[in-house]
């Protein structure tokens, strides 16, 4: 039997222990996921911003993609992958501005411009797909509401 002074110590290191593990697991789901603020580039006059992602809740440094926002189509935002080089999808916010869903390309119509992508090959807006290259199902975060004015 442990001396009080003993139990009480054990008890402090046991909550310890606990409240650190369920402060990672909250840091993990905070941080797995999130976007930067909007950059302008001028020389084809389009919006982007980048969305940060962990492929993995244990993943240790972040992958990203593109989101990237034309003034003529200010309905959509467009993912791009800059490993691949292809855009792989859009978001679509309603004639209200408020979001309306995800449209995943089916591999076979992702291009690198897109210009060749058919408004055909665009699915109907659903729910955001996974995480790319997660194999735990977690959703990608809906993008943020405040597209750029201009």
């Amino acid at each position: 039997m442990l001396p009080k002074i003993g139990r009480i110590a054990l008890a402090l290191a046991t909550g310890a222990v606990l409240l650190a593990e369920a402060g990672d697991a909250q840091a993990a789901r905070y941080y797995r996921q999130y976007y930067s603020t909007w950059s302008y580039y001028t020389t084809t006059q389009y919006y982007y911003r980048t969305y940060y992602y962990y492929p993995t809740p244990v993943a240790t440094t972040y992958s990203y993609h593109y989101v990237i926002y034309y003034p003529s189509q200010p309905r959509y935002v467009y993912y791009y992958n800059p490993v691949s080089q292809v855009y792989w999808g859009r978001f679509e916010y309603g004639a209200d501005g408020k979001p309306k869903g995800y449209s995943l390309l089916a591999q076979k119509d992702r291009k690198g411009k897109l210009a060749d992508i058919p408004e055909s090959a665009f699915p109907p807006p659903a729910a955001m797909p996974a995480i790319p290259g997660s194999g735990d199902g977690e959703k990608m975060a809906t993008p943020p509401t405040d597209l750029p004015k201009g």
